[in-house]
C-alpha cells in the first residue's frame, strides 16, 4: 500500500512543487499532468490545483510558440519546417485550415501529435489575433488538461486500492498506463491525418 506523506513533506512539495509543475508543464504538459494527478490521488498534491496549473502551462507554451512565429515572420516557417520534420505540404494545408476557421483549428489541434508546434507558430506568423488565440487555446486546454488529470488520478487511485490485495499492482498499472499511452498516440496521428483532410 503507498504510504501517505508526512504533513512536512506536503509543505515542502507545496511550496517548491507547484511553480516547477508550473514550468514543467510549460515545456511537456500531457506527461507532467498526468504524473502530477498521479502524485495528486495520493496525497502530495491538491488535484484542482494541478488541473489550473496544467490549463495555464499548456497556455503559456502555446503563447510562447505563437510569439516566435509573430515576432519570426514567415521567415521562421521553413526553419521550423525542417527542425520539426514537418513537409511543406502539411503548413500549406494548416494556413488554409486558418483561413477556413482559425478558432476551431486551435481547439483542435490540442489533441494530435506532432502538429502542436507547427500549428502555434503558424498561427503567429498568419497575426492570428491573439485575444482569439488565447481563447481557444484555454478552450482546447481544459478538455485536454481535464481528460489528463483524470487520468493520472485514477492511475494513482487504482494503484493505491489495487496493491492492498495484489501483490503485482505496480506492474499491473504500469502496464495498464503503457496500453493507454500508446492508444492515446495512435489516437492523436489518426486526429492529426483528419484535421489536415
Amino acid at each position: 500500500m503507498f504510504q501517505h506523506p508526512s504533513q512536512e513533506l506536503v509543505h515542502i512539495l507545496s511550496l517548491w512543487g507547484y511553480p516547477t509543475m508550473l514550468l514543467l508543464m510549460t515545456l511537456e504538459g500531457p506527461v507532467v499532468t498526468i504524473i502530477a494527478a498521479f502524485l495528486a490521488s495520493i496525497g502530495y498534491f491538491n488535484v484542482f490545483a494541478v488541473f489550473g496549473l496544467s490549463v495555464a502551462g499548456d497556455v503559456i507554451g502555446d503563447v510562447v510558440l505563437y510569439s516566435i512565429g509573430y515576432f519570426g515572420g514567415q521567415k521562421i516557417l521553413p526553419k521550423v519546417e525542417k527542425l520539426l520534420k514537418v513537409n511543406q505540404s502539411t503548413v500549406d494545408k494548416l494556413k488554409q485550415k486558418f483561413h477556413e476557421n482559425s478558432g476551431r483549428i486551435i481547439f483542435y489541434v490540442k489533441s494530435t501529435t506532432g502538429l502542436s508546434y507547427i500549428t502555434f507558430i503558424t498561427a503567429g506568423t498568419l497575426k492570428m489575433r491573439l485575444s482569439k488565440f488565447v481563447k481557444f487555446s484555454i478552450l482546447g486546454g481544459l478538455v485536454w488538461s481535464s481528460m489528463l488529470v483524470a487520468v493520472g488520478y485514477f492511475f494513482g487511485y487504482a494503484a493505491d486500492r489495487i496493491s492492498e490485495y495484489i501483490k503485482y499492482a505496480g506492474y499491473i498499472i504500469f502496464a495498464a498506463a503503457v496500453i493507454f499511452f500508446v492508444g492515446l498516440g495512435w489516437y492523436k496521428k489518426r486526429q492529426a491525418r483528419e484535421i489536415l483532410e
